[in-house]
């Protein structure tokens, strides 16, 4: 059975962990403080401490390494650290790779690396650092693909939500909320699947969209979400129009046989 390991057991990399485990695959994990540590392995996830200061700190994180696919899912920290941390972080990552002779990569990446030029856009679109909606995600994409020894598959997940992360919740109150553009978002449920699918179906060396088929507006959402969740929605809504937006087409992953279940972010559930 492929072995997995999974860098960054958080929001999704636990879900994805417990998945694995579920479906028999041998899985470890890495987390980045010893609470969390003493947790996971209460839970049975085989996990070590492991965090990139850009550089690797941790104890007895090479056997992480030592694995058939490795999966990075490290999220940028942009608003705490240096311009270039990231970029860094996954230059040591991929340094640990390449050193244990890792065959097969996925890298969570984001949609956002995709620039707000109000149209639909898909995996094929021309991607520089100048028209990159953020070129530091672009950057580390980059560096995984360049002079690489191993398989590699990026998934731009679009933006996480559910469970606990209500989009409502993040603009209840607030004035001047843009409401007018298209959400490009997947469910915690779905991102899971997605990433397992892709191990499962060996879709390697491709670039995936994580993002649920539909697309709702954002006014249409936050409205949902507090009616339903009880909540304030937002104060007012910007007028229409003057916002930039992008629609992210998920259809390259559907056409591997990949389906949604919940293809619509008006239907994700949540714990609130």
């Amino acid at each position: 059975m492929t072995s997995i390991a999974i860098i960054g057991l958080g929001w999704l990399g636990e879900p994805l962990a417990l998945h694995l485990l579920e479906k028999g695959y041998p899985v470890k994990g890495s987390t980045t403080t010893q609470e969390k540590l003493s947790r996971l392995q209460s839970i049975g996830i085989d996990t070590g401490l492991l965090k990139f200061n850009p550089h690797p700190e941790g104890s007895g994180f090479s056997a992480l390494f030592d694995t058939d696919v490795l999966f990075v899912n490290i999220p940028p920290r942009s608003k705490s650290v240096p311009e270039g941390f990231y970029v860094e972080q996954i230059k040591f990552v991929k340094a640990l790779a390449v050193q244990s002779k890792v065959k097969k990569i996925i890298f969570v990446s984001s949609t956002s690396v995709y620039p707000d030029l109000n149209q639909k856009v898909d995996e094929s679109f021309p991607l520089t650092i100048e028209n990159s909606g953020n070129p530091g995600i672009l950057r580390a994409e980059q560096i995984l693909l360049s002079e690489k020894s191993y398989d590699l598959t990026i998934i731009r997940f679009g933006g996480l939500l559910g469970v606990d992360r209500i989009p409502g919740r993040y603009f209840s109150g607030k004035a001047n909320v843009t409401g007018d553009s298209p959400v490009n978002y997947i469910h915690q449920d779905d991102a899971v699947r997605l990433a397992a699918w892709i191990i499962e179906n060996n879709l390697w060396n491709e670039t995936f969209n994580g993002v649920a088929p539909l697309h709702p507006l954002r006014r249409d959402l936050y409205q949902k979400n507090s009616m339903e969740l009880g909540f304030a929605p937002p104060m007012s809504y910007a007028a229409d129009g003057e916002s930039m937006w992008k629609e992210i087409s998920g259809d390259k992953i559907l056409e591997t046989g990949f389906k949604f279940q919940i293809p619509d972010p008006l239907d994700f559930w949540y714990q609130a």
